[in-house]
């Protein structure tokens, strides 16, 4: 098989479009922020997929930007670094969720509750360290990054421009999350996904369209009889 730019930029497109329904698929039914669900299977499940999304993400935002480096300029690196690294986070926070916090459930319950607390913008008691920094510094990137990103891609005119800018109101949306109800937390992740699926389609759809364009020959005064 030959590994080709096109190979990579669809890959990267089925990248972005599965972390897409991979974001949306996780937050429907999420069991409640609490010791009691971190020691279920549940659990453990939910949380790996948001890991395997978060490395998704990671690619199919990549080939994003790639696609697009020079439209883009230097406001798409910044927001292509900013958001690469709050997806690195994501990945991080998640795999402690999946496989340390279900490990502490029992002997250090307050400990794991509090870490729940800092994840969904809740009061935090006691001290969790270094981890309730790497949480805000987390939601800080997936703001900030989503912001720019979705606004540099806008500009860019490459991909589809609803998607651009639903990934730019959809991220800056959940600001409003902590003066909603929390049954409202889960569905503000659904235009994220959503923006995801449609820049990884459009992204398909420049390849191939690409492919299938055809080619101009331009011959040499040289050669002309």
């Amino acid at each position: 098989m030959t590994i080709t730019t096109a190979t990579l930029t669809r890959a990267a497109a089925v990248a972005a479009a599965a972390a897409g329904a991979i974001f949306i698929a996780v937050q429907i039914g999420h069991p409640p922020m609490d010791v009691a669900s971190v020691t279920t299977t549940e659990w453990v499940v939910r949380n790996t997929a948001k890991v395997v999304m978060a490395a998704l993400a990671l690619a199919g935002i990549t080939g994003i930007y790639l696609r697009q480096v020079k439209q883009a300029g230097l406001l798409g690196a910044v927001g292509y670094a900013v958001f690469a690294a709050g997806y690195l986070t994501i990945m991080a926070v998640a795999f402690i969720s999946a496989y340390v916090l279900p490990s502490l459930a029992g002997t250090a319950p307050g400990w794991v509750d509090d870490v729940l607390a800092a994840a969904s913008g809740g009061t935090v008691s006691g001290d969790i360290g270094y981890l309730q920094t790497v949480i805000q510094v987390e939601g800080f990137l997936y703001l900030g990054g989503g912001l720019l990103f979705g606004v540099a891609l806008l500009r860019a005119r490459v991909l589809a421009r609803w998607a651009a800018a639903l990934l730019a109101a959809g991220t800056v949306a959940t600001l409003a999350i902590p003066l909603l109800p929390q049954s409202f937390e889960r569905p503000f992740a659904f235009p994220t996904g959503i923006a995801l699926i449609g820049l990884g389609y459009s992204l398909w759809r420049t390849v191939s369209a690409s492919a299938t364009s055809p080619q101009t020959t331009i011959t040499s005064p040289a050669g002309a009889r």
